[in-house]
């Protein structure tokens, strides 16, 4: 008796576990509803992860030649700056409206110069 309850103790715990990681994975994965757009300019690429039409999830920024400078990232009243990086992410999870489109913007800086502005449009 004292043994099938707990092989029944250990069945409920493992399945709590199993339960909770799997809530886990849900609450940390990608909404299926985002989509990814990016183009490039001569001396960066600009990727961004959004929803719908107003919510920005993040901004990816890379240099064309792999060499690091600081990259920005800027949409509606969101900026962000990274120094000396050759590629970054940078995480916006903002709600930004415009109209009719939205212009996500990444940007290079060397040598105390801006480089090149290079932006998406989201429909």
């Amino acid at each position: 008796m004292a043994e099938a309850r707990r092989t029944r103790l250990r069945i409920a715990t493992v399945t709590a576990a199993l339960t909770a990681a799997g809530g886990l994975l849900l609450a940390t994965a990608a909404p299926a509803s985002a989509e990814v757009k990016s183009t490039c300019g001569t001396y960066i690429c600009v990727a961004t992860a959004y929803q719908g039409r107003d919510y920005v999830q993040d901004v990816t920024v890379t240099t064309r030649d792999g060499l690091p400078g600081t990259l920005r990232a800027f949409v509606g009243d969101y900026r962000g700056s990274k120094a000396n990086v050759s590629r970054w992410r940078f995480v916006v999870n903002r709600d930004i409206r415009a109209y009719p489109r939205l212009a996500v913007c990444g940007g290079l800086d060397r040598g105390g110069r801006v480089i090149e502005n290079h932006c998406v449009m989201i429909p």
